[in-house]
């Protein structure tokens, strides 16, 4: 399940600037990806086109740990696009980072989970409406800016306890100093783990009149766009992205799309649905999906789909199939599969 997206790409203002003083020119960038020269002029692209451009970047680099940190530390905040230049201007970095989770809804491919728990803060990266994930240049330079806000806007040479990549990506030792933390590579994980005090940082950068003028253009925009969506599907897709986090609850979600808890319910029963029969509907799907991959067992499928204990996840499970999860996977996967 993944939220609908237009498959039309806004290209980050000054990214062809900052990749001629690295040294690679346009041409040689659109050349590699092979796409046609008049990419250069055009402010949009496609999902594929986008994906590419950043691929023939990464490809043309002789160095990928200096063109990640390079890149994320070049852009001029005059090139700063008007969601960016809301987080650039907030208050603290706190609010810094919830600016740019929320308004990343407007710039697809990725969005960004954030959560804090205990001393951490972490930014999950995770890709929408593609059957594969971005560029591993993207994720990283993704990764690499959200720290270099921090430190722009607070003026402090913030550093972030984690980062952890899907694969390695150039010289890690670069990378490690430029973070300031150790990097671990793990598969389908694009995160970064920053100490939660430093949120509370106020920024030098804070522009409250700017803010003013900002704020409401951007969710005008943003509820624009949500409107030509499904609540539905918006819904169900927070619910699984939150799962495996616990039980994600209806105030939480109506936080994230930006309005109350009642105005949530009523646009969720005026499409027929409610929270609760959502939340069944995406642990059941999810607990079809898991159990299919014979490497996870019943008691990390009843965590991942937010269950605290087995006992409930098996009278759930049994709700919705009639059967039990070990019983059900013997029969779709068969038993040589599972042994």
């Amino acid at each position: 399940m993944t939220l609908q997206m237009t498959n039309r790409i806004k290209m980050p203002l000054g990214f062809w600037d900052g990749i001629r003083q690295l040294g690679l020119t346009a041409h040689d960038v659109a050349r590699k990806a092979q796409l046609p020269l008049t990419i250069i002029a055009d402010p949009v692209v496609t999902i594929a086109q986008y994906f590419a451009i950043w691929q023939a970047y990464s490809e043309l680099i002789d160095d990928t740990a200096q063109g990640i940190i390079k890149l994320a530390t070049g852009f001029e905040t005059a090139h700063y696009p008007p969601s960016v230049l809301a987080a650039y201007h907030a208050r603290d970095y706190r609010d810094a980072l919830k600016r740019m989770g929320r308004y990343k809804q407007l710039c697809p491919p990725e969005s960004l989970h954030i959560t804090e728990e205990g001393e951490n803060c972490t930014i999950e990266l995770e890709w929408l409406n593609t059957e594969q994930p971005g560029p591993l240049i993207l994720t990283g330079i993704t990764l690499a800016f959200l720290l270099e806000l921090g430190r722009k806007g607070t003026g402090k040479p913030l550093k972030a306890k984690l980062v952890e990549l899907p694969h390695s990506m150039g010289d890690v030792q670069t990378l490690e100093a430029y973070f300031g933390c150790p990097i671990q590579f793990n598969p389908n994980c694009s995160k970064l783990t920053i100490h939660r005090a430093d949120l509370d940082h106020p920024f030098v950068s804070y522009n409250a009149e700017l803010l003013e003028i900002l704020t409401p253009v951007l969710d005008q925009s943003l509820s624009e766009q949500q409107n030509n969506r499904s609540i539905t599907a918006m819904v169900k897709w927070f619910i699984k992205r939150s799962l495996s986090g616990g039980r994600p609850d209806i105030h939480t979600i109506a936080s994230e799309l930006g309005m109350s808890e009642r105005t949530l319910q009523r646009k969720l029963t005026e499409e027929g649905s409610n929270f609760k029969h959502l939340l069944s509907q995406v642990r059941h799907e999810q607990a079809r999906e898991y159990l299919s991959d014979p490497s996870l067992d019943i008691k990390e499928v009843a965590f991942l789909i937010g269950y605290e204990d087995q006992n409930s996840f098996y009278r759930a499970f049994r709700a919705w199939e009639g059967d039990t999860p070990s019983k059900w996977r013997m029969e779709h996967l068969g038993a040589d599969s599972i042994n």
